[in-house]
């Protein structure tokens, strides 16, 4: 059956050029009553309603009304196994592995719940309209295997890897350095490019691997450097000075990483906010990203990451949730976390710059800004949906704004998951409200619900 073109109307805001760069008020176009053109999956035109329904009468149709559209939000640093432990109480990084991650993680060598949390998690997201994601799972190859196949059912593009760990881990969740790279590689060549996976090379962080395994999975990015490479960088003082006991010889802990040949384009150092100014020199110079992870700095009382400088410098960065030591799903309430920070490190950072960094910017981090977290033509039809006035105090202050960032803004700091009307997965669109999606497929010819305009009768 031939793929009907799919037309999704809305308030459009499209960021199209980065506001770090340029004057906020300068970075987007906003069309009061815009309209996407879906086809095959991906956006092929951008315009009017008006104008795009004339042009092509036999589109189906959704109608948000003044629901906002953006592109899908992309959470670039999370780690779906600590979805049951989210807002455990009370501890510090190190604590926190062990009382909460390291429990947990170990309930996952079994198959059947590695795909109930899998699943499960991915719906959280999409009900907070966030459509990617760069994923740790645990050391058991089920648990990559859960991940990477709930996405492929839901058509979502999703990066993540096997975390690999082979000293100061309990017994059940260690590796050697051998059989890190023998499952991870098998892993990468099963599900690496198949449809909308790209599988992470994944060392939890220095502290639990040994140099030898280190380098094992340095060698095995060299093999596939298409593939991006996801791990932990001076999240706390007391991990960096752990890291300096176990490698006394490294001039300090990215050259952990960058002595075993994981320091290049593709790498996802998450916090990394108690840096040197070589480290950081080095981390910009090679092409490395930045993930800042705004609620778990807070939460686990890690520090401030400065946005603003890590910008001004020629970092790459990107935002992400970070769960369960993040203590939000959603990434409306990370870039609240990101702007109160901000705040606190002497910038408040623009709504517009938030918005990029929640889309845009991680997708660059993850180095696939030409798929995902873009409304340019040709990206994947990843769209969230947001409605402005979700709660009264949202509504009562939305009301009184004079400018689209005015009206946005609200919802950053106060919106929730009742904020999200809907979310478009390749153009399909899923009714975060009921939960279910609104037809089976792209090419589907039934609209199934109420949102669908059967106007045209299809």
């Amino acid at each position: 059956m031939t793929a009907i073109d799919h037309l999704i109307l809305g308030q459009v805001l499209d960021i199209h050029a980065n506001p770090f760069d340029v004057e906020p008020d300068g970075c987007a176009r906003h069309i009061r009553r815009g309209a996407i053109l879906v086809r095959d999956g991906a956006i092929h035109e951008i315009g009017e309603a008006e104008d795009l329904r004339a042009a092509h009468p036999d589109a189906r149709v959704t109608d948000h009304g003044e629901g906002v559209i953006l592109p899908g939000f992309v959470d670039s640093h999370a780690h779906y196994p600590q979805t049951a432990i989210i807002a455990s109480w009370g501890k510090r990084l190190i604590d926190w592995l062990n009382s909460y991650t390291f429990p947990e993680e170990m309930r996952f060598r079994d198959a059947d719940y590695a795909n109930e949390i899998a699943n499960r998690y991915l719906n959280l997201l999409l009900t907070h309209g966030t459509t990617s994601v760069a994923s740790f799972c645990t050391i058991h190859p089920a648990s990559v295997t859960a991940i990477f196949a709930a996405a492929e059912q839901r058509g979502m593009a999703v990066t993540a890897g096997r975390t690999c760990m082979d000293r100061n881990a309990p017994d059940g969740l260690r590796d050697d350095a051998q059989s890190a790279y023998d499952e991870s590689k098998a892993l990468l060549e099963t599900w690496h490019g198949r449809g909308r996976a790209t599988y992470a090379i994944t060392p939890r962080f220095s502290p639990t691997s040994t140099p030898e395994q280190l380098e094992a999975l340095g060698a095995l990015w060299a093999e596939h450097p298409d593939c991006p490479m996801q791990t932990h960088l001076s999240e706390q003082t007391d991990e960096v000075e752990w890291v300096a006991e176990l490698y006394p010889s490294k001039k300090d802990y990215l050259d952990t990483y960058e002595a075993h040949g994981l320091l290049k384009p593709g790498g996802m150092f998450g916090h990394a906010i108690w840096l040197t100014d070589s480290e950081r020199d080095r981390l910009r110079d090679h092409g490395a990203a930045l993930i800042h992870c705004p609620t778990s700095n807070t939460f686990i009382g890690s520090g401030l990451f400065d946005t603003a400088r890590a910008v001004a410098e020629g970092q790459t960065v990107g935002l992400a949730t970070d769960t369960g030591g993040g203590s939000s799903f959603s990434m409306l309430h990370t870039m609240a976390s990101a702007y109160e920070i901000g705040q606190l490190t002497g910038t408040a950072l623009h709504p517009a710059q938030l918005l990029w960094l929640a889309t845009t910017g991680s997708a660059r981090a993850m180095r696939q800004a030409d798929r995902i977290g873009t409304l340019a033509l040709g990206s994947a039809a990843d769209l969230v949906v947001l409605d402005l006035a979700s709660t009264p105090a949202i509504a009562q202050r939305q009301a009184r704004a004079e400018t689209i960032w005015e009206a946005v803004f609200p919802t950053i700091m106060m919106g929730d998951d009742r904020a999200v009307v809907a979310v478009h997965v390749g153009g399909r669109l899923f009714d975060t409200h009921k939960g279910e999606w609104a037809f089976p497929d792209a090419s589907h010819s039934r609209p199934l619900n109420p949102l669908i305009s059967d106007s045209l009768g299809l």
